[in-house]
């Protein structure tokens, strides 16, 4: 069990740490000369049943409630420390308000510095922190009166910290990621870099590959010190120090994280449930400037409520965080927000999704998928997310290895690294609207063998992620309900009907666009060898290319389809014996043996109708296009 102290300044933190573990915190020069703790400092001793408890000590300055910050975020037991003789004061209410805002409902009150004040003074003192509690978490918490100087309550608060750790026991599931926020960094002879911090989560042993968040850096673990002694392995709710190869003391800093590889990203846009402390006087609007506390991280960002302009004192409403600088942020994790001058602490929050979206953060889709991620089960979040989700990345937020099996009717879509899913009730909906938008376009141009794929997402679910849109479309084909040409959809009914003058150009001009090969057949060239009017081949082949059986890759540049998709084959070819499944202009010329500004027409057509996607000077494969397969 870790607890962490909090208290006004002078109130005998560090003494009663000491009184208890035999420990000083206080290991820097300045703080033994001043007499006040200025860094965090650790110490621990052992309960009568084997368990171990740790302590935080935090400095209790105004000035140092950052520093107090990275120390208690993550730890679940709390120390409030309030001298006899003074009651409480303005930092035993700002460290109040931090507990409280962080949700730690478990902790002990030491009345301290007894022996200095009579039993009037007691009674009132202990009156004080029991008015000040009411309306926390912590406020069924006991309160002992002691003394450093006689020993009086010592034993009592050992007894009563004891008992706690005896029924506290943090649950390290297989699938949970490894989680540590550092907060001390430092170089030791034979060891090199270490890393200190509370565990948050999951599971660490030595040789593991861990991930410096933010920035990715690769490091491994050399050495566990866990609670204080060398371990093979450390777990969540436990104090650690990693002894780490792969990295310098000057590129890791304190509020970075040590996280597993599969959990390792960084964020600066952060949806959160926020509570505003209900001893504020004023609302909290949207665009307030913030100090932001995660983990052992602060950095400056800005509030963006989303659910109304102002949050009153004491209420709660879902926000989203803008940060100046990336940092490691997980669904769950507490953050608290300090005002612009780090002056007053002034809400808490949850984390609900770090990866939150700067389009489309306040409509009703997102506020519902927002609600279903606040309870953190895979089938409520499925039923929420009408454009879909990508589970990978619901992983990597949840900070686990792999999700559960989604549920059965849930559509799948595997490319690029992503895996997509749709839960059934949205991919009802999405069918149903789609093949509605069809047919009104059916109904618009009944000239038309139908949209290409691509317009009709467009017309249909622009947001909805290509992978799913395409395996969606494969299973309408599947079910009959749709008929692809080509890139056209259409409905079965649906058959579009050619003039008599397209039919006579199309006979004509189809067996001379197929002879052109990969080169394809101009407008003007057909016309000539046809003898019909340079305009009405122009509109037949037009028309042709509209029902699926041409492909105009530049204004008056015809190809056959059956050509277009050797093409496009060879095209697959190339992509396919290269690792990042790129073609290049001067590689594709060389296989379809066709000059390079063709092969430019040709690979840029491509890229338009979703066979390739154009990145730099390459054009790579989209793995999620089953178009030409």
């Amino acid at each position: 069990m870790i607890v962490a102290t909090a208290g006004h300044i002078d109130h005998g933190k560090t003494s009663l740490v000491h009184a208890l573990t035999g420990v000083h915190t206080d290991r820097l020069p300045e703080e033994k000369r001043r007499g006040i703790s200025i860094e965090l400092g650790y110490a621990y001793f052992d309960g009568p049943q084997g368990a171990r408890i740790g302590f935080v000590d935090v400095p209790g300055h105004e000035r140092l409630v950052h520093t107090m910050l990275a120390g208690v975020i993550g730890v679940n037991h709390a120390l409030l420390v309030v001298a006899a003789d003074d009651g409480v004061m303005p930092q035993t209410r700002e460290h109040l308000a931090v507990l409280s805002l962080l949700g730690v409902a478990h902790g002990v009150v030491a009345v301290t510095k007894a022996d200095r004040v009579d039993a009037a003074r007691r009674a009132s003192a202990c009156a004080e922190v029991r008015a000040a509690l009411q309306g926390t978490p912590l406020a069924a918490s006991p309160v002992v009166c002691t003394s450093t100087h006689t020993g009086e309550g010592i034993d009592e608060l050992k007894s009563l910290l004891a008992g706690k750790a005896a029924h506290t026991a943090m649950s390290v599931r297989p699938e949970d990621a490894f989680r540590l926020a550092v907060d001390r960094v430092f170089t030791l002879g034979g060891v090199g870099t270490v890393a200190t911090g509370t565990v948050h989560g999951g599971r660490v042993a030595v040789g593991d590959e861990l991930c410096a968040v933010p920035g990715g850096r690769a490091v491994r673990v050399r050495s566990i010190h866990a609670n204080d002694r060398a371990a093979e392995h450390a777990l969540a709710g436990q104090r650690c120090a990693l002894g780490l190869a792969g990295i310098a003391k000057d590129e890791l800093d304190r509020g970075a994280w040590l996280v597993s590889p599969h959990a390792a990203a960084s964020t600066q846009r952060i949806d959160v449930r926020l509570r505003l402390w209900q001893h504020e006087t004023q609302p909290l609007r949207s665009g307030t400037h913030v100090h932001v506390h995660l983990g052992a991280a602060s950095t400056l960002g800005s509030v963006a409520l989303l659910e109304g302009s102002a949050l009153q004192p004491g209420g709660t409403s879902l926000a989203q965080l803008v940060l100046q600088r990336h940092v490691g942020a997980w669904h769950g994790d507490r953050l608290v927000l300090r005002d612009a001058s780090a002056a007053r602490t002034l809400a808490g929050g949850v984390v609900v999704d770090p990866y939150a979206p700067v389009r489309y953060r306040q409509t009703a889709l997102r506020l519902q998928l927002l609600h279903a991620l606040e309870r953190r089960e895979l089938g409520a979040v499925l039923s929420a997310a009408a454009q879909g989700i990508e589970l990978r990345q619901l992983a990597r937020s949840w900070a686990v290895r792999e999700l559960n099996p989604p549920p059965t009717g849930t559509v799948r879509a595997q490319a690029a690294g992503h895996d997509w899913a749709l839960g059934d009730a949205a991919m009802q909906a999405i069918t149903g609207s789609s093949l509605q938008v069809l047919d009104s376009f059916h109904r618009d141009h009944p000239d038309e063998l139908g949209p290409d794929v691509h317009r009709l997402r467009r017309l249909a679910q622009p947001r909805l992620p290509e992978p799913l849109w395409q395996a969606l479309l494969d299973q309408w084909r599947a079910q009959g309900r749709v008929t692809l040409r080509g890139t056209r959809v259409h409905l079965p009914a649906h058959a579009a009907q050619l003039s008599a003058t397209e039919q006579r150009i199309g006979q004509k001009a189809l067996p001379l666009i197929v002879q052109a090969g990969f080169e394809g057949a101009w407008v003007r060239d057909v016309a000539a060898a046809t003898g019909e009017p340079e305009s009405l081949v122009r509109a037949g082949l037009s028309s042709l290319a509209r029902q699926g059986e041409l492909h105009q890759v530049v204004r008056d540049l015809f190809y056959a389809d059956t050509v277009m998709r050797r093409l496009a084959g060879i095209a697959r070819g190339l992509a396919a014996e290269q690792g990042d499944h790129a073609v290049t202009a001067s590689g594709f010329r060389d296989a379809a043996q066709v000059g390079r500004k063709r092969a430019i027409q040709v690979l840029e057509y491509l890229d338009r109708i979703g066979v390739l996607r154009r990145v730099g000077e390459v054009h790579k494969l989209r793995l999620d296009c089953e178009l030409f397969t």
